[in-house]
């Protein structure tokens, strides 16, 4: 069994998912479970409409309009999501009228995106001649936990979906499954966070015990850098679960950062392809990354930018055991997830991402001494296989960094052996980025 995960630009319109049903099609030996995001900016524009109805106006317009014009193009019935349109506009009316869209209120939101593209994907491959079917993942067994935004399956959900699995789809269909939601064990519908289908493929592909899960995106495969910054970006052939999993936690725009958490448990190959590009062979991801390249010192540059710095300095923390578990329990109590941590013998600062966060947590880290906090900041992280054994790797970077003007202002390698993280200024990223890039690949 394989598993097919295809984004929003890969299901964006018509002539997408004509490109789509090809691909599937060549894989029908394989028996292929699809799993599809919704339509290109479809979820935005349900965001945008949230937002509205809050500030009392209601107008479901433009995603209906949007999607009519995707059902148009693929031939289905132009009735066919009249039941979606209603309940969506009925839920924009209820938020306008409270005046007010919660975490749970806007998951519901969003889930329209993925009901309705795999409704209309499952229509038009089996007018096409591949029988479908679409399943809103819920309906197999996909059950979460309440954390609106960011849910997470319950432990135990791979014998349910399996079950569910084998008694719901017919051996001659192929499925259309939604990706992104779930649902929790009173009905409530969640979204497993912001770009997540990636996510719900790899948790489908470990609960099918899937010989493999394909992510079918819009670039080669996994590249060396951001393509949209660098057109010299190129593809990665193979990269370990470890190396991806650092680049997608660090803003390597394709991979959403949980999705090989579910594919390293099961250890299920991870393979990332360009659906506009089918025969590119893209990237593997697997355990061991396949062979290495002897040549290679570094796989990738990624970035995440708008990061905030916390900086503490106490001369209590001079020899004084467990000072820093204080410092981690109170950001931990006010829920502020740490990235990059540098310390001295009398000082700590750490970069976070929940700016939203920060203020109490600032207050009370304040009673142990002085407190500055820096925003507008970068992380680069620079991942290789292998970066802490390369010699001259650091003297590289930080040429290439001096020479393009860019100051550093944190560093941090971890344990791990495959990274190397840099603090920047946001302003410096459009800089640092190709300097790297040069520095690293084109040498």
């Amino acid at each position: 069994m394989l598993v097919m995960k295809f984004g929003g630009s890969s299901v964006a319109d018509a002539t997408q998912i004509k490109k789509v049903f090809e691909i599937v099609k060549g894989r029908l030996s394989r028996r292929p479970v699809v799993v599809s995001s919704a339509h290109k900016g479809v979820t935005n524009m349900l965001v945008d409409a949230g937002k509205k109805a809050a500030k009392g106006q209601a107008d479901a317009n433009h995603v209906i309009e949007k999607q009519r014009s995707v059902l148009k193009g693929c031939g289905c019935k132009p009735d066919m999501l009249d039941p979606f349109f209603r309940e969506l506009e009925d839920l924009l009316r209820g938020i306008s009228l409270v005046r007010e869209v919660s975490t749970r209120s806007m998951d519901a939101l969003m889930s329209f995106g993925e009901r309705m593209s795999c409704r209309v994907i499952a229509d038009y491959f089996t007018r096409l001649g591949i029988k479908s079917e679409a399943f809103d993942i819920w309906d197999l067994g996909f059950i979460t936990d309440n954390h609106f935004g960011s849910a997470r399956p319950l432990k135990g959900y791979e014998a349910t979906f399996r079950k569910e699995f084998d008694r719901r789809v017919p051996k001659d269909v192929v499925p259309v499954i939604t990706g992104f939601i779930g649902k929790t064990n009173e009905g409530e519908i969640t979204t497993v966070g912001r770009n997540g289908s990636d996510f719900t493929g790899t948790l489908v592909a470990a609960a099918l015990d899937a010989v493999e899960c394909e992510i079918w995106t819009d670039t080669d495969g996994v590249m060396t850098a951001d393509p949209s910054m660098i057109k010299e970006a190129k593809s990665i052939p193979q990269m370990s679960f470890a190396e991806a999993s650092e680049l997608a936690y660090y803003g390597g725009r394709v991979l959403h950062p949980s999705t090989l958490i579910p594919a390293v448990k099961r250890n299920i190959p991870v393979r990332v392809l360009n659906t506009n590009k089918p025969d590119h062979p893209g990237t593997v991801i697997t355990e061991s990354g396949g062979k290495p390249d002897k040549h290679a010192t570094v796989t990738s540059i990624a970035y995440v930018e708008h990061q905030a710095v916390i900086t503490l300095e106490s001369p209590a923390m001079l020899g004084q055991p467990g000072f820093l578990a204080k410092v981690f329990d109170t950001l931990g109590r006010h829920k502020v997830d740490i990235d990059m941590i540098s310390t001295s013998e009398v000082s700590v600062s750490m970069t976070c991402a929940e700016h939203d966060k920060l203020n109490e947590a600032v207050k009370e880290l304040e009673s142990m001494g002085r407190v500055t906090v820096t925003v507008e900041r970068s992380i680069i992280c620079v991942v290789g296989k292998n970066v802490q054994a390369q010699k001259g790797l650091g003297a590289t970077v930080f040429t290439a960094l001096r020479d393009a003007n860019v100051n550093v202002e944190m560093i941090s390698q971890g344990a791990n052996k495959i990274n190397l993280s840099l603090l920047v200024a946001d302003d410096d990223i459009k800089k640092a980025i190709p300097a790297l890039h040069k520095a690293l690949f084109d040498a």
